[in-house]
């Protein structure tokens, strides 16, 4: 059952900022347009993609309200609202939150000033079509949280790779997509969610659940997504074997891999490791043909299973040694924490009570009184 709307903190980020929206002159949402709020944490280091974030945006603004908060370098920032004036509400990161986790500062300034109750977060990189929006909105009136499923289009040889995780997890209960949808109310009534940990989505899902909310993963619901270059995805495979360590159970047969290869090549078993293999693209297979994925996962995609779990056992091991030199680097900090236990964070909620927002969030580094950071903070608010 869901949570009660304990939005007690109405007030965050409640000034209107600039940005066109979703309402008619004479009240209620434009024709053809739904009463969503399309939140895109955003931080570029460069401008390679532009015109096509763009384009995106310009769809999107024309089914939905779009909030861009962009925690880019200035002289990128300035270029980005150049572009986007007039087709989106355009922010920087609230300056009264402090967390290691640009993204997760991102969601929490996004949802500050969110003008619907249903509000989709998406990466840069995530491309909802119209269905895609419909299905989710339709979904968070009977839920607070909505996990979609990602698929990649195109299909470079790393995004070939990565889909066979994204198959291993469809066939244990849902993969880890860029984007999650979440009821406003929910979100602020919870206060928000821990921004120092690296597993923001996992963070997420769990701090609703701790509240007492609802959620849902369809596996029918498949959002397009671009893949990253090569050079990211390589340089994203300690990281991203990192947030396992909030999983124990995924951890220890991730961390089981790599010795049980090496325990059969040295009992000169070869069959054995083939069989495995045969396993992995079966069970991969389950995952690629459940609930319709068989439309936008390529056959060919079950063969990747194997190899990435390869590549998982060897880096969560790596991924282990970052652990214990105090975390993965993040921006300019470390992360230690992939996520917080269930356990912890309902021991949080219940600790401080619902809409703390301080519960996750300090501001010149010290801790603050729930109500001096809840209300009042925001760049909106001072304005």
């Amino acid at each position: 059952m869901s949570a009660p709307a304990r939005d007690q903190h109405a007030g965050i980020a409640r000034a209107p900022v600039a940005g066109p929206a979703a309402t008619a002159p004479g009240g209620g949402p434009r024709p053809g347009r739904l009463p969503v709020e399309y939140v895109l944490p955003l931080r570029r280091s460069d401008d390679s993609g532009l015109t096509g974030l763009t384009d995106h945006l310009r769809d999107l603004a024309l089914l939905v309200d779009v909030t861009v908060v962009d925690g880019s370098p200035p002289e990128l920032f300035a270029r980005h609202a150049a572009a986007w004036r007039d087709l989106v509400r355009h922010v920087p990161p609230d300056p009264a939150l402090r967390g290691a986790n640009g993204k997760a500062l991102g969601v929490l300034t996004g949802l500050g000033l969110a003008r619907h109750e249903h509000v989709v977060i998406a990466d840069d990189d995530v491309r909802y079509d119209e269905a895609g929006l419909r299905a989710v909105h339709a979904l968070l009136d009977r839920v607070d949280l909505v996990r979609p499923q990602n698929h990649f289009d195109p299909l470079p040889w790393h995004a070939w790779w990565d889909t066979g995780r994204t198959l291993l997890n469809r066939a244990f209960g849902g993969d880890w997509p860029g984007t999650v949808a979440v009821r406003r109310s929910t979100f602020r009534a919870m206060g928000g969610y821990d921004p120092d940990v690296l597993f923001e989505n996992l963070e997420l899902v769990r701090t609703v659940r701790a509240y007492g909310g609802g959620t849902a993963t369809p596996a029918w619901l498949h959002v397009r997504r671009l893949p990253p270059t090569a050079g990211h995805f390589r340089a994203q495979r300690i990281r991203q074997a990192y947030d396992d360590q909030a999983q124990p159970l995924r951890l220890v047969a991730a961390l089981a891999v790599l010795p049980g290869v090496v325990a059969a090549l040295a009992a000169r078993r070869p069959g054995l490791l083939l069989r495995t293999a045969v396993a992995t693209v079966a069970v991969a297979e389950l995952g690629r043909r459940r609930a319709g994925g068989a439309r936008v996962f390529p056959a060919h995609t079950t063969l990747a299973a194997p190899l990435w779990l390869l590549e998982r056992g060897l880096c969560s091991w790596l991924a282990l040694g970052r652990r214990w030199r105090g975390g993965v680097p993040y921006a300019d900090a470390r992360l230690r924490d992939a996520a917080h236990s269930s356990r912890t964070l309902r021991r949080r909620l219940a600790g401080n009570g619902p809409g703390d927002l301080a519960l996750w969030v300090e501001a010149g580094g010290r801790d603050v009184p729930a109500h001096a950071t809840a209300r009042g903070h925001s760049p909106a608010d001072r304005e």
